[in-house]
């Protein structure tokens, strides 16, 4: 079964082996993650835990949420993820540390990719441009072309390639192999990057 844990992403650094094989990785502080909620298949139709990361105050939780982390017997979270199909033995008020990951595990990494605006073809869709500025071009190497359609259908397609709003979107990176845990600073690295930027939250499953 899976097991789930929330992080923030600090940044990249790298480790040189004890061959001197040079490895990339993320710096991840993860959890410690206590159980809020956990969904059965009699009750909600399907199994789930529901979990906590960062600290937030009485005063910024509203009394329905405040009333599940008393119920839980719990500090109130910053923030709570749903994770399905996870490891069954956890129970309410149980936490999720670093610990249950060990080197060598296969996991994949969710986050919010960074926002790059609006971008135009070439950017966003990796556009070759027109090329050589023949035949009484202006200012068009950067443009996507002609979109137009003939007569049927008259109307451009959804799903066409063009500029616009890049990035700022749930990104997951799959089978990353963690490459060291730290339990006494609930710190994960893992071989290679994963999307966000600093500080931005992680959701990390373990296959």
């Amino acid at each position: 079964m899976q097991t789930a844990i929330l992080g923030k992403k600090i940044g990249m650094t790298s480790l040189f082996t004890a061959t001197g094989e040079h490895i990339p990785v993320t710096v991840v502080e993860a959890g410690p993650c206590p159980i809020v909620l956990k969904r059965t298949e009699d009750k909600d139709g399907y199994k789930a835990i529901q979990i906590g990361f960062g600290q937030t105050t009485e005063k910024r939780t509203n009394k329905p949420m405040m009333g599940q982390f008393n119920k839980a017997g719990i500090d109130p979270k910053k923030v709570l993820r749903e994770f399905r199909d996870v490891a069954t033995e956890y129970n309410v008020g149980d936490t999720i540390t670093v610990e249950a990951f060990t080197k060598g595990d296969r996991v994949h990494v969710s986050g919010t990719s960074k926002g790059r605006g609006f971008a135009g073809v070439m950017r966003r869709h990796n556009f070759k441009g027109v090329g050589m500025a023949t035949h009484g071009q202006k200012n068009r190497q950067r443009h996507p072309g002609s979109i137009g359609m003939s007569s049927d259908p008259s109307r451009v397609l959804k799903g066409m390639r063009m500029g616009g709003q890049m990035g700022n979107k749930k990104t997951t990176t799959r089978n990353l192999e963690i490459v060291e845990v730290i339990p006494d600073k609930n710190i994960i690295l893992v071989k290679g990057s994963v999307p966000g930027a600093p500080n931005s939250l992680l959701e990390i499953v373990k296959q």
